[in-house]
């Protein structure tokens, strides 16, 4: 497990993110097993099974693996902030709500790797990506990825900065979904993913700690090229979104590094995760 705050250091922060309810947060202590920074350890492919052999179906936290052809400054490409953010969000989301999410049958919390091109894509309603301004799809993975999609898919990318990112990932996400078909649009202000269950009133710009700490508290990754942090979408043809983007911002950090430092996370831990509970709540019922 994570470094962590408790329940109740959340419960404190409550005042940085106004909400409509706080949920099981009274039964949280503090859980360790990743000392501060990220340490590289074998990740699991597939999805999570128990003991037994039989599929857990509960939610199952997918992250995307892909190929990273091209560097990008403090990135790490499919696995930035893996595996911590996805186990932290897991248990935040167990607690916070009553989704139920899946286990291995080790007990660990049901974070999965799934390629593209893997048939287990197709049973995960949600996917997460990171750093894609780092990526390259093949035909075979950007029509997999459309099929997915197409399908009742739901795609999160987060964590990638600057207009050279952007041009990118938009260069990549266009072989899935042409933008003459799937234009890309900013989130509005009014839509539920901004108060499902959490009142998130504006996109939080969460930037790595190790900028933070470097630059003396800034956010902008990328100085006045990431100024602004933007919540995009792709819609299908029926008007659901399909692909939601975190632009200039790396939510997942506030995940990944909430018990690093107390600083670090009453300023960003709180509204990281609101916005991704209330993502992924939209997941659950769209």
């Amino acid at each position: 497990m994570m470094n962590r705050w408790r329940s109740t250091d959340l419960r404190r922060a409550r005042y940085l993110v106004p909400v409509a309810v706080m949920l099981l947060l009274t039964a949280f202590q503090y859980r360790q097993s990743w000392p501060t920074g990220w340490i590289p350890r074998p990740y699991r492919e597939g999805l999570p099974t128990a003991a037994n052999g039989i599929r857990d179906r509960g939610f199952t936290f997918c992250r995307l693996l892909y190929k990273d052809v091209r560097y990008e400054e403090m990135g790490h490409g499919w696995n930035t902030d893996y595996p911590g953010s996805d186990y932290n969000f897991l248990d935040r989301l167990e607690e916070l709500t009553t989704a139920r999410p899946a286990k291995w049958g080790d007990g660990q919390p049901g974070n999965a790797v799934v390629r593209s091109t893997q048939e287990e894509l197709y049973e995960c309603p949600f996917v997460f990506m990171s750093d894609v301004g780092t990526m390259a799809l093949n035909s075979e993975e950007a029509e997999r990825l459309r099929k997915y999609l197409l399908r009742g898919g739901f795609l999160w990318v987060d964590d990638f900065w600057g207009e050279y990112a952007w041009d990118r990932w938009v260069e990549e996400i266009t072989k899935a979904l042409p933008q003459g078909e799937y234009p890309i649009e900013d989130l509005p202000a009014g839509h539920m993913i901004f108060n499902a269950l959490y009142n998130v009133y504006t996109v939080p710009q969460v930037p790595s700690i190790q900028y933070w700490r470097r630059s003396g508290g800034a956010t902008s990754e990328r100085g006045s090229g990431s100024a602004v942090p933007h919540l995009r979408s792709i819609r299908d043809q029926n008007g659901r979104i399909i692909v939601l983007m975190s632009h200039n911002t790396d939510i997942a950090d506030g995940w990944e590094r909430e018990g690093e430092d107390e600083a670090f996370f009453f300023q960003f831990s709180p509204k990281a995760y609101a916005l991704g509970i209330n993502i992924i709540l939209y997941v659950l019922t769209h």
